[in-house]
């Protein structure tokens, strides 16, 4: 998702929808994919980013003989509503995904176009991407995807005033980190802000350390379908590592109740209240939104800390590597619908994200980078994305729908102490992986 989108951050699984809703009424035109009027229709998540969208298109039609159209849903109705017409003719031409486990069901369907011949016809399509990005869309080995908007690690945030004050250091390692948890426990303040209320803010924590303990191959060979990834020895210690933490009292006593989605956790660590936060690259701009002189004056990140032994690059990342264009296979425009995907490596489309806040992924974004609202703060993010050796989409992306609220429930349970280690093994051995 985007930085506004993951600020809010509801789930992409959405809320119950009213079948009687449709896509016109969500703010876009009639027909689409299967039922030809003559343009493209291009389906977005319905948030602030949109007006860059909607200048996109319109760069578009003014050259194109067939033209674009922009149609929108509420960002919390958005994977339902999609589930509900992709098969249908209101199904769009084009539309808007985390890649991953989010168009892996249709892909399956065969409801999506590989790229490969759009990528052949026009190297850009790949070429001009990151890496690490570009390949989070690619479902057995075949692209169904091209980059938009920005990309979103998920970063270490501490309140440097807080941190001065227990005579602590960003931590490097994980033994660091254990440290400062001491130092500022002893100082009266909450080590680690942890809006737990919201579930998936606990997921990062292990999304981080399974990465650092055992690399990204474990996670990839239980995505694939072997179960038996979450009792491997680096599994269990990953977990005995994250209740050691807990146990230590990083998180305090009351972090099921504290939520991010409503400025709960942020406000601890402006308010002096706790240290750390461990948080999505929109974390910045909430902070600015919340409390603009604490960004400018007290407001760190770092990378997450490596951990002794590890086998995970300490350069990986996790977070949302950007939001993507997928093809609908029935789209009766393909040519025209790659033309409009060339925008998206375009200095246009770099200009237009970073004024609003995005970080592109794009190989040309870094000639751009000085012009963002933040300098520092973006080569920082694009450097760390650029280096990645790999970059970890967030579990509930990676994993189909479906296993969402199952992952959920398994890190908060395991964290509150409702579940051991077998509980949490047992939960993530039952996810449906397709």
């Amino acid at each position: 998702m985007t930085t506004r989108v993951r600020r809010t951050r509801i789930p992409a699984a959405g809320v119950a929808l009213a079948l009687t809703l449709t896509l016109a009424a969500c703010g876009g035109g009639s027909g689409g994919g299967s039922s030809d009027d003559g343009k493209i229709h291009v389906l977005v998540y319905g948030d602030a980013t949109n007006k860059v969208e909607q200048q996109l298109v319109a760069e578009f039609n003014k050259t194109s003989k067939v033209k674009a159209v922009l149609d929108t849903i509420p960002g919390a109705d958005y994977q339902q509503k999609l589930q509900t017409i992709i098969s249908t003719p209101q199904a769009p031409d084009v539309f808007f995904n985390w890649g991953g486990g989010s168009i892996k069901p249709f892909v399956e369907a065969d409801l999506l176009m590989p790229l490969d011949d759009f990528i052949k016809d026009d190297p850009q399509l790949k070429s001009e991407f990151l890496p690490s990005v570009f390949n989070t869309a690619v479902v057995d080995d075949k692209p169904y995807g091209v980059p938009m908007r920005g990309t979103q690690p998920v970063l270490l945030f501490h309140n440097k005033k807080v941190l001065d004050e227990a005579g602590v250091e960003p931590p490097k390692t994980w033994n660091e980190l254990l440290d400062a948890v001491k130092a500022l426990k002893a100082k009266g303040v909450t080590p680690i802000a942890l809006g737990g209320g919201d579930m998936w803010t606990s997921m990062m924590w292990f999304e981080y350390l399974y990465d650092r303990v055992a690399g990204p191959e474990l996670f990839q060979k239980a995505l694939d379908g072997d179960k038996s990834a979450w009792e491997s020895a680096d599994s269990k210690k990953a977990l005995g590592m994250l209740k050691e933490l807990v146990d230590a009292g990083a998180f305090g006593d009351s972090f099921d109740s504290v939520k991010f989605t409503n400025g709960g956790s942020p406000a601890l660590v402006a308010g002096d209240k706790a240290g750390f936060e461990l948080m999505g690259s929109w974390y910045y701009s909430t902070q600015q939104d919340a409390d603009k002189e604490f960004v400018e004056k007290d407001l760190g990140y770092t990378a997450f800390p490596t951990v002794e032994g590890g086998k995970g690059d300490p350069g990986n990342l996790v977070g949302n590597t950007n939001n993507f264009y997928s093809v609908l296979k029935k789209t009766q425009h393909p040519e025209a619908v790659a033309d409009f995907l060339k925008l998206m490596y375009s200095d246009s489309f770099v200009k237009k994200q970073m004024s609003i806040g995005n970080l592109p992924t794009t190989t040309n974004t870094e000639k751009f980078l000085d012009t963002s609202a933040n300098p520092e703060y973006s080569r920082y993010q694009f450097d760390l994305v650029k280096k990645a050796p790999s970059f970890q989409l967030s579990w509930d992306q990676a994993y189909p729908p479906a296993a969402m609220t199952p992952i959920y429930q398994a890190v908060q349970q395991f964290l509150n102490g409702q579940s051991d280690a077998d509980g949490f093994i047992k939960a993530m051995q039952a996810l449906p992986t397709s």
